[in-house]
């Protein structure tokens, strides 16, 4: 029988009620996926009983406690040893679960995962890898936020997790790696980049060079690596100024459709050629499309989804999760960052969960 994937039930702003509905529509959709909600048993029951769930694949773990977005994360992770994140990562590190999907106080799941299930053997940092779908082809990003004072060897290595990411997760072929920066030519940026950049260069990944911001979106490369501070600010720029766009483009649509009218054109294939260009447009820029981002190099299976996830985004989240523990690349990570000549600290011992294990 395959291992449930643990949910954060309680994490987000539209928790418990949105992640339920996602974790239904995730066993509805995915065959043979169970799925272990975490969290407060009265409210999870009372979202499950609306819906007139009667099915086996959907079970309650209690936990007694919260993290809030607005908490200091590592001291709610402290302090609140019985929180739905918590919980939910001690079932992926004593192999109940295969993964955990939260969609709560990220630096709360990351400082959990750290601290629960420790990084693989040879990582450094763990990281938050994220596909951006806002340039020619998908770019993955990472740090987004999990490690905001990177050194050198933490963004070489994040370089060879995401290009592993990339190839086995969303099959593209022999990852470029961009290094984020101001400028492209070699020389340029604050000491971080130039030793990063050097470290690059006698590493054995498909380096790019330096990036520019710009670039990011033009498919200059497949990865582009930077700290959790300047990726974070990325990612968060990027999802406003695609919103905009979108909305931008929609009221410009409308202007379209309403002037076609007034010259006494016919109306309906206008409309429904806008209607669909919207509706494509809206699904590539739209998060919850992808569901989650993984928190690579520790030694577990965990899915970040975005705080204000609802139903789709949960469930989106919850196939990622799955997909992710059945490749399975935490291997692949260690067995590549043993071929960097970087100096490594060893992580946890605790083993990943498989969910085709029995």
């Amino acid at each position: 029988m395959r291992l449930p994937i643990a949910v954060d039930a309680m994490g987000g702003d539209r928790a418990p009620a949105a992640v339920v509905r996602g974790a239904l529509k995730a066993v509805e959709e995915m065959e043979g996926l169970r799925v272990e909600l975490v969290g407060s048993e009265p409210e999870i029951l009372r979202e499950l009983e609306a819906a007139a769930w009667e099915g086996d694949s959907i079970t309650v773990v209690p936990a007694s406690e919260t993290i809030g977005m607005g908490e200091s994360p590592v001291e709610a992770v402290r302090s609140k040893k019985d929180s739905s994140v918590s919980v939910g990562l001690k079932r992926v590190r004593d192999g109940q679960a295969c993964a955990l999907v939260s969609a709560g106080n990220t630096g709360a799941s990351v400082a959990a995962a750290s601290l629960l299930l420790r990084t693989l053997p040879e990582v450094r940092k763990a990281g938050i890898a994220v596909v951006l779908n806002v340039g020619i082809k998908p770019l993955i990003l990472m740090d987004v936020g999990a490690n905001v004072e990177a050194r050198p060897e933490h963004l070489v290595q994040y370089g060879v997790m995401a290009s592993l990411y990339a190839s086995r997760i969303h099959s593209v072929e022999d990852p470029s790696v961009g290094l984020l920066n101001i400028g492209e030519e070699n020389a340029k940026g604050n000491r971080l980049a130039k030793q990063t950049h050097d470290l690059f260069r006698a590493s054995d990944v498909s380096f790019r060079g330096n990036v520019e911001p710009g670039e990011l979106f033009r498919g200059t490369c497949d990865v582009a690596v930077c700290d959790g501070f300047t990726g974070n600010i990325v990612l968060k720029l990027a999802e406003g100024l695609a919103e905009r766009l979108f909305l931008m483009f929609k009221d410009g649509a409308s202007q379209v459709v309403s002037e076609s009218a007034d010259a006494g054109e016919s109306d309906s294939a206008v409309s429904e050629l806008v209607q669909a260009a919207l509706a494509r447009l809206g699904d590539t820029i739209d998060y919850a499309e992808s569901g989650g981002a993984p928190l690579l190099g520790v030694n577990g299976t965990v899915i970040i989804a975005h705080g204000r996830s609802g139903p789709k985004a949960i469930s989106n989240a919850i196939r990622m999760a799955n997909k992710m523990a059945e490749v399975d690349i935490n291997s692949e990570i260690v067995q590549n960052l043993r071929t960097l000549s970087s100096e490594s600290e060893p992580g946890g011992d605790a083993g990943a969960a498989d969910c085709s294990a029995d």
